[in-house]
């Protein structure tokens, strides 16, 4: 089994990417978070690329599960690659593949940054990527790791909280570049998803970026299960994808969104938040709706459950 390095920024969204393509892949992976000593460190990181000097002191990199730091001296026997996603995490992972002598994957899109290093890219199609031999778009981000995943999440959520489904789950996420969710528009938005599953289980859970309004908003509704993450950190979300009837999620996370679309069979509404300006989500959005993946949630129910499986295409590119 080869044995991957994953290094990411830490922030769930992004690492769950990389354990995804490990997932996929059938690859051991340990885990490493990569830190800029001072801002103005990432620009200079990224100027040594642009040289092609590989140095580590502008950044830190630290074992996930230890704390401890994380050099090509103390890395665990048998790193075969490298599995680099989020901004922060692309220089430190060229910089410690070229003392390894083992190969990069980036997930998303690395930008500024020199593309030609990476034995290959995985973005999303909405970013608009290049096109190049070693780039593969894709419509969804990295998320799904296996039904056996879910039904094991789904079993432990059932045992923890005596909830069996079906439900009508409603994801909430929060303010973003791109837009902001308002506490009176998830108001009447929930109000219309409780008129309209009424013989179903309800479940929420909010994120680490909802905001205290719309924590409060939400949790006035007389919800079945409800986590509320700025006072438990559980994530039932793999629970939900395996138990629900209908998932109502925000459209401000990428990763939130794909990851219902990516395995299930729910029926997924996506809740819009009030747009700041048109942006990637737009597109985002639209080709999914295309697809028969989600339904712009307007007050009725949609029949949107086709799901993207992408692991057909990862394992072509990477095992040819």
């Amino acid at each position: 089994m080869e044995k991957v390095l994953i290094i990411s920024d830490g922030k769930p969204g992004h690492v769950n990417q990389a354990r995804a393509l490990c997932s996929i892949m059938g690859w051991e992976c340990i885990e490493a978070v990569a830190e800029y000593r001072l801002k103005a460190f990432k620009a200079a990181g990224y100027l040594l690329d642009s040289v092609r000097l590989h140095s580590s002191l502008p950044f830190t990199l630290t074992f996930s599960s230890s704390g401890e730091r994380a050099e090509a001296e103390n890395m665990p026997a048998g790193i075969t690659r490298i599995a680099a996603v989020s901004s922060g995490a692309y220089y430190p992972a060229k910089v410690l593949a070229n003392r390894l002598g083992v190969e990069v994957i980036a997930l998303m899109l690395p930008r500024g940054i020199r593309k030609s290093d990476f034995s290959h890219i995985f973005c999303p199609s909405y970013d608009n990527p290049p096109r190049a031999e070693n780039i593969t778009p894709v419509p969804i981000t990295l998320c799904s790791r296996g039904e056996s995943f879910y039904a094991q999440k789904a079993g432990e959520f059932t045992e923890k909280t005596g909830m069996k489904g079906p439900s009508a789950s409603v994801i909430i996420g929060g303010e973003n570049a791109y837009g902001r969710i308002e506490p009176e528009k998830i108001r009447g938005q929930l109000e219309k998803i409780f008129e309209k599953t009424p013989n179903l289980e309800h479940w929420l859970t909010t994120s680490r970026r909802t905001s205290r309004k719309v924590e409060k908003t939400a949790a006035s509704f007389p919800f079945d299960y409800k986590l509320i993450f700025s006072e438990s950190r559980y994530n039932p979300i793999p629970a939900f994808i395996g138990m629900s009837e209908y998932i109502f999620v925000t459209s401000d996370s990428s990763s939130m969104i794909s990851e219902c679309v990516s395995t299930g069979s729910a029926k997924v509404e996506v809740l819009k938040n009030e747009p700041k300006r048109k942006s990637k989500f737009d597109r985002f959005l639209a080709e999914l709706q295309a697809e028969g993946c989600v339904h712009i949630f307007d007050g009725t129910l949609g029949d949107a459950d086709r799901k993207i499986n992408l692991e057909e295409k990862i394992r072509s590119v990477l095992e040819d």
